[in-house]
């Protein structure tokens, strides 16, 4: 159960509040996510080659109260050994674990109580709340453990995500690659991201 993919350094982005931006960038180590809703399991979560999304989602986080100021960080990270959902080897693993997983419930008689992928708070916002991805991608790491096999250092996917960019469009406003960062050894340098 092992998807590889060869070594391959990235630019990626970290939207924060200014107050763990600054520390970040003075030294101290960045916290993971381990939401039972990451859409990638847990992980320290970068965007890919878009500070402009990085600056929009930490934006949102002021607007809504979560800090004061927002901070973006840069950061060159080695991918390592990636399970990359863009791949579509890495893609079949996810799926075999999905029916591996639902098997599971499925035995013991609670296919009812599966984790689901949930909307934002509207009823045409994208699937914000990854239950379900992000229980199949846990499991995947803990099969992937008890074999005995190399854990993965990062995990990273392209999400399509807001509305049209145009009437009839098949691209979305935003749409990203996002990272998690499971291996914190894998982040090689970090920088302050002056806004765009």
């Amino acid at each position: 159960m092992m998807a590889r993919l060869h070594a391959s350094f990235i630019l990626a982005y970290h939207g924060c509040s200014a107050e763990a931006g600054q520390r970040i960038v003075n030294g101290e180590p960045m916290d993971a996510s381990d939401q039972a809703y990451d859409w990638l399991g847990s992980g320290i979560y970068f965007w890919e080659a878009d500070p402009w999304r990085a600056w929009e989602w930490a934006d949102g986080k002021v607007s809504r109260g979560d800090f004061e100021q927002p901070f973006v960080v840069g950061a060159a990270i080695d991918l390592g050994n990636c399970l990359d959902f863009l791949s579509r080897e890495s893609l079949v693993l996810l799926e075999e674990s999905y029916h591996a997983f639902a098997a599971i419930y499925e035995h013991f008689g609670i296919a009812e109580r599966m984790p689901v992928n949930q909307r934002g708070g509207k009823l045409d916002e994208d699937y914000l709340k990854r239950y379900l991805d992000c229980a199949v991608i846990r499991y995947l790491h803990l099969v992937n453990e008890l074999a005995g096999d190399e854990s993965f250092d990062t995990v990273r996917g392209l999400f399509t995500e807001g509305g049209q960019a145009f009437p009839g469009s098949g691209f979305k406003k935003k749409t990203h690659v996002q990272n998690a960062v499971r291996n914190a050894a894998c982040i090689k340098g970090l920088f302050r991201m002056e806004r765009p």
